[in-house]
């Protein structure tokens, strides 16, 4: 078992992967944030994305995003780094950890992503105590603390509208259900995913199994299209 009196190190390597099966899915030129940008998102993109959570009108949808990036910041740049070796540990919410005393070695990671309710506290030795980016959707959605990246997981332009008040107003509060009025979290690291991130794993990846990925897996894919290592 790792001692608490040494912290392991990740080794990174960048060799490229032989895997025919991976190959076929996975698309270099695929960016996993919503920036922004004018027509960023194609009308197949968007036709499948607003039928995930009940249908609704797409029209106001490039005003929904801009207002989003007048209280948001609008990624800087590309999040892939190819000039730094990056270790990426994606964290699950299940109980496969328990016992593994696997706290540090996840820890030694460059990012460490979680998801939605999952728990840390009571459960360090094994799940270890680092978040660097903390994947949610507003129904799903907690506290975060200094430093940790919010990313957001939108189904809906609801959810887009959601971040944009709970930064800002606070006059969502519903919308399937009740959700958080304001969350405290830093507003200059968050990020949100692109519904054309998500049709891609949808449509490459889980092969139109289910509606949409789950949030789990939609951050495994975003830790291989960020990071040279993922764990």
């Amino acid at each position: 078992a790792p001692s608490l009196f040494h912290t392991p190190t990740v080794h990174c390597t960048t060799r490229t992967n032989s895997s025919t099966w991976f190959n076929d899915r996975y698309e270099t030129a695929i960016r996993p944030l919503l920036t922004g940008a004018a027509h960023e998102l194609s009308s197949d993109v968007v036709q499948w994305w607003l039928t995930l959570q009940g249908p609704t009108n797409g029209a106001q949808l490039q005003d929904i995003i801009q207002q989003l990036f007048t209280v948001l910041r609008a990624p800087s740049g590309d999040v892939w780094d190819p000039s730094h070796c990056r270790t990426c540990a994606v964290v699950g919410n299940s109980g496969r950890l328990m016992g593994s005393s696997h706290g540090l070695l996840i820890d030694a990671h460059d990012w460490v992503l979680r998801m939605n309710r999952g728990k840390i506290a009571g459960f360090e030795l094994d799940a270890g105590t680092r978040t660097t980016h903390h994947f949610m959707y507003p129904e799903s959605a907690v506290n975060l603390g200094p430093g940790v990246h919010l990313v957001l997981v939108p189904f809906k332009p609801l959810d887009l509208q959601w971040v944009t008040s709970a930064f800002s107003t606070g006059l969502l509060t519903r919308t399937y259900v009740r959700v958080k009025q304001f969350i405290r979290a830093d507003r200059n690291k968050v990020l949100i995913l692109s519904p054309a991130f998500l049709k891609y794993i949808h449509d490459k990846w889980t092969r139109h199994q289910g509606r949409y990925p789950s949030t789990g897996f939609t951050a495994l894919l975003f830790a291989l299209h960020t990071c040279q290592q993922v764990s």
